[in-house]
């Protein structure tokens, strides 16, 4: 940055304190965001900007019927476009995170496939909920606020390939996790394949989860990187997964949005195309008045800014 941008930004420090000022109250006085309700998710807004979604079929072991995989892509693209959401925790209510896909939801499925002997038109009746499915989970990796997933106890099948698709990943010491599509006869469709060996960063161990369908571990779960943290308990995980949420609210929601933007491409792209895409971000991102806030705080010591919704 040139000294006469640092000079201009240092000058408009007590005009942005004053409209810091300004925005903390209208920030305060809106933290009664509008929530969604769902039937098979329970949202709520324990603290300003930080939304928690739980999986809300605790007496189902949350298992996820056709009803929840709606719900979740509803739920994602709301809080994807709500103004007063900047993070997200999703956990899951009851003795365990989920035990994957209701298998009830596929026995329907197959009755309603029984009713026809037309082979392709049985195939478009399985590729639409395939794809269904599909832009469930990837509505949580594309939704612009980063998501972290707060893991208890079982995670199973679905569940795998719901938690791949979050930025962050903790659980506590007592989960466990397994690949369990291959147990019942069919090849994980839903993210899994796609995204397990990029959060883990071992093609083998990726196919030997996916291959043999083994329970595995918090600790192993945490050497592999599928979690990056590990706690001694729910109350303990929620604690700290809602504190990094919270965190992560405070900054500027222009920045932190066009980070996880540009890693999500990054994955799919080369570094020279992530750095161009980066790049175009940037030349309108570097405008912003969240920018020269923050600078002004970093030089003056200020409090921390209080930015502006998005």
């Amino acid at each position: 940055m040139s000294m006469q941008r640092l000079t201009n930004v240092i000058r408009l420090t007590p005009r942005l304190s004053a409209v810091a000022m300004q925005r903390n109250n209208t920030t305060n006085a809106s933290h009664s965001a509008t929530v969604p309700h769902f039937n098979t998710l329970a949202i709520t807004s324990p603290k300003p900007f930080v939304f928690h979604v739980e999986l809300n079929r605790p007496k189902k072991l949350n298992a996820i019927n056709r009803e929840m995989w709606l719900e979740i892509k509803d739920c994602f693209e709301a809080l994807a476009i709500n103004p007063d959401c900047r993070a997200i925790v999703l956990s899951a209510a009851g003795k365990h995170f989920t035990a994957g896909i209701d298998l009830s939801s596929m026995l329907s499925l197959g009755q309603q496939l029984a009713d026809s002997d037309d082979v392709a038109r049985k195939g478009v009746v399985l590729e639409r909920t395939i794809k269904l499915y599909q832009d469930s989970i990837t509505a949580v990796e594309l939704c612009p606020k980063p998501v972290i997933m707060a893991v208890h106890m079982a995670c199973i099948g679905a569940g795998v390939d719901l938690i791949t698709a979050a930025d962050i990943r903790y659980s506590t010491q007592d989960a466990f996790f397994q690949v369990k599509e291959v147990d019942i006869g069919m090849a994980a469709d839903v993210g899994t394949l796609q995204r397990l060996p990029k959060a883990i960063g071992s093609q083998s161990l990726a196919r030997e989860l996916c291959f043999t369908g083994r329970r595995f571990e918090a600790t192993e779960a945490e050497r592999s990187g599928l979690v990056s943290r590990v706690f001694a308990d729910k109350e303990a995980l929620l604690k700290g997964a809602l504190a990094v949420a919270e965190d992560i609210a405070s900054k500027s929601p222009i920045a932190v949005q066009a980070t996880k933007e540009n890693m999500v491409y990054s994955l799919e792209h080369t570094n020279q195309q992530g750095l161009d895409h980066i790049r175009v971000l940037n030349k309108l991102y570097l405008q912003s008045e969240d920018f020269a806030q923050a600078v002004a705080a970093q030089l003056t010591k200020d409090e921390k800014p209080i930015f502006a919704k998005l």
